[in-house]
C-alpha cells in the first residue's frame, strides 16, 4: 500500500493525515496554528508530527506531502502574503518542509486543495466543470473548468471570498472593504448577528458561534433565524455572479456554517436562483461535499501527490 501526507494549513487548526492510495485517512495529528509566532518552530512541528505519524503506523517510505494553505502558490510553492495566519509575508513553506523531510513536496491554495479532493474523492468526480466554497475562518474557492483546476497565470486565481460584495462595506483582513468574505465566513455571520441583535435592542453575544446560531434558530430565535437568512442572500448574490464566469454544473459548499443545513440552504437557493442571469437558471446545482468534514482538504492535498 503505497501512502501519502496530506496537510491543511486554516487560520486556527493545521491538520496532518496519513493517506492511503485509496483515499483513506488512516492517521491524523492537529497543531494550533494560531498560537504559533515564529515560522520556524511551526515548520519544526510539523516535520515532526510527519515523522510520528510514519513511526506510530509503521509507513516507512511515502509517495510524498501534500499541502493545501491560505494564500498557497502551486506554481512557486509559497503562502503568499495569507491575512488570516499568524506569519506574514511571503513564506517558502515547501522548501522548508523539503529541506526537513527529503521528500516530493506539492503546496496549492487551502481551497484549491479541498476542491481537488472534491474531483477524486467525492461528489464531483463526474464533473469536468463546479466551483467548491469553503466556509470557515475565512472564505475560500477552488474552480474547476474543463476538468482542470483554475490557477491563473500566477497561481492565484479563484479568489471569490474576496470579490467585493458591498461596496464600502466591513473592512476586510485583506484590507479592501466589502468582500463576500465579511459576509459569509463564520466570524462575518456572528458579525451579522450581533449587528441585527443591536438593531433589535437586544443585547450582542460576541463569543456566539455558529453552532449557537443554528441552536438558537431551532429554538426559534428571529435574530438567529435572520442571520442566517441575511447570509444566504448575500451569499446567494456572490455564487450567482461566479457561475457568470464559469458556467459550472454544481456549486458545493463545506466548512462549519454549512452544518446549519437548510437555515442556510433553502434561503441561499432560493438567492441565487433569484438574482441568477436568465440563461442560467434551474441549471446549477447547489450542493453540499460529499467527503467527511474533517478530511476533505487532507484527502484533496495529499491527492496532489499524484496528480503532479
Amino acid at each position: 500500500m503505497e501512502y501519502a501526507i496530506g496537510i491543511d494549513i486554516g487560520g486556527t487548526n493545521t491538520d496532518i493525515g496519513l493517506v492511503n492510495e485509496k483515499g483513506q485517512c488512516v492517521a491524523r495529528k492537529n497543531l494550533p496554528t494560531a498560537q504559533y509566532k515564529e515560522v520556524e518552530k511551526y515548520v519544526d512541528d510539523i516535520a515532526d508530527a510527519i515523522r510520528h505519524l510514519l513511526s506510530e503506523n509503521d509507513v516507512n517510505d511515502i509517495a510524498g506531502i501534500g499541502i493545501g494553505a491560505p494564500n498557497g502558490n502551486y506554481y512557486t510553492g509559497t503562502i503568499d502574503f495569507a491575512p488570516n495566519l499568524p506569519f506574514k509575508g511571503r513564506i517558502f513553506l515547501k522548501d522548508m518542509i523539503q529541506q526537513r523531510l527529503n521528500t516530493k513536496v506539492v503546496l496549492s491554495n487551502d481551497a484549491n486543495a479541498a476542491a481537488y479532493g472534491e474531483k477524486i474523492y467525492g461528489g464531483a468526480k463526474e464533473m469536468d466543470d463546479f466551483i467548491l466554497i469553503t466556509l470557515g475562518t475565512g472564505v475560500g474557492s477552488g474552480i474547476f473548468v474543463n476538468g482542470q483546476m483554475v490557477y491563473g497565470h500566477d497561481g492565484f486565481a479563484g479568489e471569490l471570498g474576496h470579490a467585493t460584495l458591498i461596496v464600502g462595506g466591513r473592512p476586510c483582513t485583506c484590507g479592501r472593504r466589502g468582500c463576500l468574505e465579511e459576509y459569509a465566513s463564520a466570524r462575518g455571520i456572528v458579525q451579522t448577528y450581533n449587528e441585527l441583535c443591536a438593531e433589535n435592542g437586544k443585547t450582542p453575544i460576541p463569543d456566539v458561534t455558529c453552532k449557537d446560531l443554528t441552536a438558537a434558530a431551532d429554538n426559534g430565535d428571529e435574530m438567529a433565524i435572520g442571520t442566517w437568512k441575511k447570509t444566504a442572500e448575500l451569499l446567494g448574490i456572490a455564487l450567482s455572479n461566479a457561475v457568470t464566469f464559469s458556467s459550472p454544473e454544481a456549486i458545493f459548499l463545506m466548512g462549519g456554517p454549512v452544518r446549519a443545513g437548510n437555515w442556510l440552504l433553502e434561503p441561499l437557493k432560493l438567492a441565487f436562483e433569484a438574482n441568477m442571469l436568465n440563461i442560467f437558471k434551474g441549471k446549477v446545482k447547489i450542493l453540499t461535499s460529499e467527503l467527511p468534514q474533517n478530511d476533505v482538504a487532507i484527502l484533496g492535498a495529499s491527492a496532489l501527490v499524484y496528480e503532479r
